[in-house]
């Protein structure tokens, strides 16, 4: 079919947009607005970022917002070029030569380390690795997690954490109607955690959940939500905004609510840092986490020296993620982000280099929801405009075209490839009643755009 982002033609200015996530769908969607034709580059096959492979499989409402990417890849001056990785497959150096603006929405696919005692032990995991196996990742289908244990810890007080705790306690017959990769519904069916006890080293007032992920904690059909009513006690500031404030009432029912008597629970404790995580010897596997008890100084948690062993046999960090730096973009080390200001990428000493800018998390850090990235978009894309209708923006001296790059990358998939594979998995989940079955191994994917699109890759 023409169009559906495989077949553009060439406008006044081309812009290459690095990451078909959420901020590359919204950058790219702000870009042919403006008039600028686009080339979406993933490392994956498969678009949506986060959407595919970071979004709880049990919420699925979040995941239709993948209807608005579609449309976006309608226009004809929008092409997708999946399986390019930058850096490797293609240069910076070679983008800028083809391209007027090259816009880096790569987000921030790495953890935040603990920094204690113990947090390589087995056992002690990140939040990164676990969301992307459960999720089909092919970078992390063949990962494994040993759930025997009764108890695990997640340290960490936002949303991930809570999307952690919930999957470790979902009753199976509610996961194995989701687009929860196949190993992971396998795994979770023998898993023996029955207990999950989510940490924050701040008060209640400062955890960063949302309320709608808080309250359907309490909905949870097999888990009784825990809340210690002395950990409502903590520092609450004066200017509380309204997303805490409901928090804190959330919590508070829970405090107040009887046990239901159900085989799992979700135990919320706040005003604790891990300070080790224990094991046995050297190299043994996770036993329990150490953890001190902080009071709050105008917001600040500070140790009050008092300790206690949180016995477990799993620990998932959740503690905030960085980026990776790409060859040859100025980074932020401290941050872990592309060194930018208000979305154009800037050298060590503040000078932007022209035509190339930054967009979503690996801008402004993981903050947010999904629709937050739509507001960066648009002022990144705005101050790319700006700097092409001021003339500022170099005339690229060589063409970008498909068979470009597709003599770099054996394996590219087109917007049409990615339908082939999209038709093939949600064929493979329609008799289970599920949303599709997801293919987790890039050969997998490759074999069935062969198959559909007559492309040898």
């Amino acid at each position: 079919m023409p169009g559906a982002g495989d077949q553009a033609d060439p406008m006044t200015a081309r812009a290459a947009v690095i990451g078909a996530g959420p901020s590359g769908f919204y950058a790219a969607d702000q870009l042919l607005k403006g008039g600028v034709a686009v080339d979406l580059f993933d490392a994956l096959p498969t678009p949506y970022g986060l959407v595919r492979a970071g979004v709880a499989p049990d919420h699925p409402k979040i995941k239709s917002v993948a209807r608005i990417y579609e449309r976006t890849a309608q226009h004809p001056d929008f092409r997708f070029f999946g399986g390019v990785e930058v850096g490797a497959d293609v240069t910076g150096d070679e983008l800028r030569e083809r391209y007027h603006a090259v816009v880096y929405a790569v987000g921030t696919p790495t953890d935040n380390r603990l920094g204690i005692p113990g947090d390589d032990r087995r056992g002690s995991i990140a939040a990164t690795q676990f969301v992307a196996w459960y999720n089909g990742h092919p970078g992390h289908a063949d990962e494994a997690f040993d759930l025997s244990c009764s108890r695990a810890v997640v340290i960490g007080n936002g949303n991930v954490a809570i999307d952690v705790a919930r999957m470790l306690v979902l009753d199976p017959d509610e996961l194995a109607s989701t687009d929860t990769a196949d190993h992971a519904i396998a795994t979770f069916a023998r898993a023996s955690v029955s207990e999950v006890v989510i940490l924050g080293r701040r008060g209640p007032a400062q955890a960063a959940f949302t309320n709608p992920e808080l309250r359907e904690l309490g909905e949870l059909s097999r888990a009784d939500v825990v809340v210690d009513p002395a950990d409502l006690e903590a520092e609450v500031p004066n200017d509380l905004h309204s997303t805490a404030r409901r928090n804190l009432e959330i919590l508070r029912s829970y405090s107040e609510r009887p046990p239901a008597g159900r085989s799992h629970r979700v135990v919320l404790r706040f005003c604790r840092s891990p300070v080790e995580i224990l094991g046995d010897g050297e190299h043994g596997p996770v036993t329990g986490v150490r953890v001190v008890r902080n009071r709050l100084e105008d917001g600040r948690a500070l140790a009050t020296g008092e300790e206690e062993v949180i016995p477990c046999g799993l620990v998932i960090r959740s503690i905030g993620y960085r980026g990776r730096p790409l060859p040859g973009i100025p980074f932020d080390e401290r941050r872990g982000l592309i060194r930018n200001a208000g979305g154009r990428v800037c050298d060590e000493d503040g000078t932007p280099r022209l035509g190339e800018y930054a967009v979503g998390w690996i801008k402004r850090g993981p903050s947010g929801v999904i629709g937050t990235n739509k507001k960066c978009a648009t002022d990144t894309v705005a101050a790319l405009l700006e700097d092409l209708a001021g003339g500022r923006l170099a005339e690229p001296p060589k063409g970008a075209d498909e068979a470009w790059v597709r003599a770099r990358v054996a394996g590219l998939v087109t917007w049409r490839g990615w339908k082939a594979i999209d038709e093939h998995e949600r064929a493979r989940g329609a008799p289970a009643g599920r949303p599709r079955v997801k293919l987790v191994r890039v050969p997998e994917m490759l074999a069935v755009v062969g198959q559909n699109t007559g492309v040898s890759v």
